[in-house]
């Protein structure tokens, strides 16, 4: 099945079962060297006057190389029967296997040369606005600090402009 170009204004998905509950694949990198990593954090919405999403990826994750030193990211959303994939892509390392050979999923390129997944059925393909790293000092709830970064290992967030929305 084919792709078809929306606007982000038509997206019919209720963002807070398709990332919290059901998953997402955040991908950057370009057809030489890529990398994606599983994600149930993270948001949609208009920020500066623009419709964007915002993800987090912890400092540890191979992922987050391609996320800084890239333009451009992907959000790719799939139908339950995918789980497995995501689940191995949430918990196995890029830097320690192939995680395109390990979860079978095709890789595809966006016009601005970004990876996403054929098997999706819904991408989001974002040009970065902002990255920042939380910071301990900014948290109002110390609880929530303590509990979520123990090590004080702080995701990053990228905020980043929907582009192109591609739907099945």
């Amino acid at each position: 099945m084919d792709f078809t170009r929306i606007a982000p204004t038509e997206i019919t998905d209720n963002m807070f079962k398709a990332i919290g509950k059901d998953w997402m694949l955040v991908a950057a990198g370009d057809r030489e060297k890529m990398n994606m990593l599983t994600a149930s954090w993270g948001g949609a919405g208009i920020l500066w006057g623009k419709p964007v999403t915002f993800c987090f990826i912890r400092p540890t994750r191979y992922t987050l190389g391609f996320m800084e030193r890239g333009g451009y990211y992907t959000l790719s959303f799939f139908e339950e029967g995918y789980r497995e994939a995501l689940n191995l892509c949430g918990t196995k390392s890029g830097r320690d296997i192939d995680k395109v050979e390990a979860t079978g999923l095709t890789p595809v390129y966006a016009p601005c040369g970004v990876p996403y997944f054929q098997e999706a059925r819904l991408v989001l393909v974002c040009r970065k606005l902002y990255e920042d790293e939380l910071k301990h000092e900014c948290f109002l709830d110390q609880e929530l600090d303590d509990s979520v970064y123990p090590q004080r290992d702080y995701h990053k967030v990228f905020v980043g402009e929907i582009i192109e929305v591609l739907k099945k």
